[in-house]
């Protein structure tokens, strides 16, 4: 008697809207890491002093580039998911090198070693976040289904949330 193969199936909705979410989390906290770094440690975060705390537009650019890369970690994971043994385990991997690569960034640059560091610490911060919120989306959102059967329908709401 063999066992009935089973394939992951991924609820795309609530997939992507933790995305989006995982997305205003990753700009958030570029926003705030470079107002913490320009306003209070009067660290020269991707733009010089002259710019003030704000900075110019690469305040925007930066938390746009984080914004993104969590919707790609979104698209990545979705397809590692569908496609892949050990999704999540390749997930790691690719956002744990990919955030190393972010933290190594700042360094080729001619920037501060100050500035170097604290760019790459918020790089890491923003990786770390991006990582762990959407691999655990990711759990939430997928689940097994045997073969010619259908994936189970939502739950709704406890009572305390409706």
């Amino acid at each position: 008697m063999t066992a009935e193969p089973v394939k992951p199936t991924v609820n795309a909705g609530k997939l992507w809207a933790g995305g989006a979410a995982t997305a205003a989390v990753a700009a958030l906290v570029a926003v705030a890491g470079i107002l913490l770094g320009r306003g209070i440690f009067d660290i020269d975060v991707l733009a010089p002093k002259g710019q003030g705390t704000w900075g110019d537009a690469s305040t925007g650019w930066y938390a746009l580039g984080a914004a993104i890369a969590a919707l790609a970690a979104t698209g990545l994971v979705h397809v590692l998911i569908l496609t892949t043994p050990r999704p999540m385990r390749f997930f790691g991997w690719v956002v744990a090198l990919a955030t190393v690569s972010a933290m190594l960034a700042p360094f080729v640059t001619d920037a501060g070693r100050g500035e170097q560091f604290y760019t790459a610490g918020l790089n890491m911060i923003i990786g770390i976040a991006i990582g762990s919120l959407i691999a655990g989306v990711a759990r939430s959102a997928t689940f097994l289904v045997r073969a010619g059967t259908r994936p189970p329908s939502p739950r709704p709401y406890p009572q305390q949330y409706r």
